[in-house]
């Protein structure tokens, strides 16, 4: 009856926590959104938009990102079936993905700016792409530390409940910057 009593208790006191979480994906949402906005504004405004053709390491940084995400609920199935092995090497693939992913932007954003595209010039729509892509980019990092907190917790051996919180709100988060990347990526591509 205890048991049960803490693992009420536990979950209870997980809820706010996630709350957290959730209200931070729906804000971060409207903060794109805005500036998502903005663009489409300042677009029809000059009658133009960024004028570019977005480079192609940014295509590939899609689709790292996506394999992010499937290695990801791959981890959190794992966990669900107690293998715990197979959760951190899942963990660790998820985490590696995310580091390529910001490499990749990087390159992405030095193609740019060869290309002429600097974050401050006469077009705002091009500096655009650097802001939403380096929101986006703090919001990987943040990620990041994130599957570093359900990493550290497999090898601590915490609770399940605690485990499968970590791994919860990891997917939570992970999985919604994974949508954000793809919804700014096509947003850019169609509106160039």
């Amino acid at each position: 009856m205890v048991s049960t009593m803490q693992q009420e208790t536990v979950a209870f006191n997980f809820k706010p926590k996630k709350f957290v979480v959730w209200l931070f994906v729906v804000s971060s949402t409207i903060m794109f959104g805005g500036w998502t906005s903005y663009y489409l504004v300042f677009m029809a405004s000059k009658g133009k938009g960024h004028g570019l053709v977005l480079p192609e390491v940014f295509t590939y940084s899609t689709g790292v990102l996506v394999l992010s995400s499937v290695c990801l609920f791959m981890a959190a199935r794992a966990l669900k079936n107690g293998d715990i092995g197979k959760q951190r090497m899942l963990l660790w693939l998820t985490f590696v993905l995310g580091i390529v992913f910001g490499v990749l932007q990087f390159q992405g954003w030095v193609g740019l700016y060869q290309t002429g595209a600097v974050l401050v010039n006469n077009n705002a729509a091009i500096s655009m792409i650097y802001v939403v892509s380096g929101f986006h980019l703090l919001h990987i990092l943040a990620g990041l530390a994130f599957v570093m907190a359900s990493l550290i917790g497999s090898y601590k051996n915490v609770s399940p409940e605690v485990a499968a919180y970590r791994q919860d709100i990891t997917s939570i988060f992970w999985h919604f910057i994974d949508i954000l990347w793809i919804y700014l990526y096509v947003f850019l591509l169609l509106n160039s």
